[in-house]
């Protein structure tokens, strides 16, 4: 028998819960980027944008996808696991693959996974790479506003500084973009060059994360 403060403490519960479901993700602004940069705190699985791009490591005996992996996994029908246990994406670093999600699956039009290396010897430069790579990507697919998840976390990788996976990352990115403004400003390319980034972030680690990537910024204007 559900006694009548029971019954209240169920209600606020569940009112707590779809209050949570309902409320809008929390966005960071990241201050003096040469264009608009921004922490979302939201999962991969969710978001809805032209191109969401993914990281996997070259897979392990044993390695199972963890948090925002195993859910896009889920919700696309186990291709993610089907890729990686057949071989035919080996997770090399900056190896790429598109997918066009079918409807009613995850909301990104299209899923892009990049390949991070071996898991046990991965450290954050790593991630230069990675930026280089999806910078390169949208730019060819003509995608203005790319959203990266660096999803190391969920890939296995344990006790690694998110903010220098962040500062890396972004370091590379920036590397590309300021190739790709050298090649249109010398008219040599007429690529459509991304023009914002929104870097997804677990709550916890979103502060750190806009922190890395404020020194990458800072990092770079040092430099000129």
């Amino acid at each position: 028998m559900i006694t009548h403060s029971l019954r209240g403490c169920i209600i606020n519960l569940l009112v707590l819960f779809f209050a949570a479901l309902s409320a809008p993700a929390q966005t960071l602004a990241v201050p003096g980027a040469g264009f608009p940069i921004d922490v979302l705190v939201q999962s991969p699985a969710l978001t809805d944008t032209d191109l969401q791009a993914i990281c996997l490591f070259r897979p392990d005996p044993g390695s199972t996808l963890r948090g925002s992996l195993k859910e896009i996994d889920e919700k696309l029908g186990g291709v993610l696991s089907q890729v990686r246990q057949t071989g035919l994406f080996s997770g090399a670093l900056g190896e790429t693959l598109l997918i066009t999600p079918r409807p009613g699956t995850i909301p990104a039009r299209r899923l892009m996974i990049i390949g991070l290396g071996d898991l046990a010897g991965f450290s954050p430069d790593r991630e230069q790479e990675v930026g280089f790579v999806l910078f390169a990507e949208a730019e060819r697919l003509g995608i203005r506003h790319p959203y990266f998840a660096p999803t190391v976390l969920d890939g296995g990788k344990e006790g690694v500084d998110t903010g220098d996976v962040a500062q890396q990352f972004l370091s590379g990115l920036l590397r590309a973009k300021a190739t790709q403004d050298l090649l249109q400003h010398a008219g040599v390319s007429t690529g459509t060059t991304p023009i914002s980034l929104t870097f997804l972030a677990g709550a916890a680690h979103a502060e750190r994360s806009r922190a890395g990537l404020a020194l990458a910024i800072k990092s770079l204007h040092n430099q000129k």
